[in-house]
């Protein structure tokens, strides 16, 4: 008899899961692991256990570093971005650019990318640039008598 996936929590199924997380593994592929707990058991000892959360919350963190450094990697990897073909006699170069692994290259990069965003939006989120076009009037000695009533009535100026 099989002794089935965890459900009860476990310190030391929790740090697994953590050190996973933490080494680029994402969530669903730990839980798809049968000594695993599924997905829902795992979000429920998440909203049960502080400490468990906390270290995850952790995990996340260090998740978004490995998955920035992995960019790099893969960027500076040329494996395979050029192949050779069988060509002809009369061809001098049997070399040819490998587009769809360039392709698979930069969807890795951008997946990374997006992720490591999301994960630690302050450290590897695009930066948001505000533009304002306009004038603001710094004080309230600034604006007309019209203004200051359309404040006082909760009218937009």
């Amino acid at each position: 008899m099989t002794a089935g996936r965890p459900s009860e929590y476990s310190q030391e199924i929790a740090d697994l899961i953590c050190e996973l997380l933490a080494d680029g593994r994402s969530l669903r592929t730990i839980c798809d692991a049968e000594d695993m707990p599924n997905r829902a058991t795992v979000f429920r000892w998440l909203a049960k256990h502080k400490e468990f959360s906390d270290q995850y919350a952790h995990a996340r963190d260090a998740q978004a570093d490995v998955l920035f450094d992995e960019v790099l990697d893969i960027a500076d990897d040329a494996r395979n971005d050029w192949m050779k073909r069988n060509v002809g006699e009369d061809e001098d170069d049997p070399w040819v650019l490998n587009g769809d692994h360039v392709q698979r290259t930069r969807l890795r990069i951008d997946a990374r990318k997006w992720m490591a965003g999301k994960l630690r939006p302050k450290k590897y989120g695009e930066k948001q640039e505000i533009e304002h076009s306009g004038s603001i009037k710094h004080t309230l000695t600034e604006m007309t008598d019209e203004e200051l009533a359309a404040i006082a009535a909760g009218k937009a100026v």
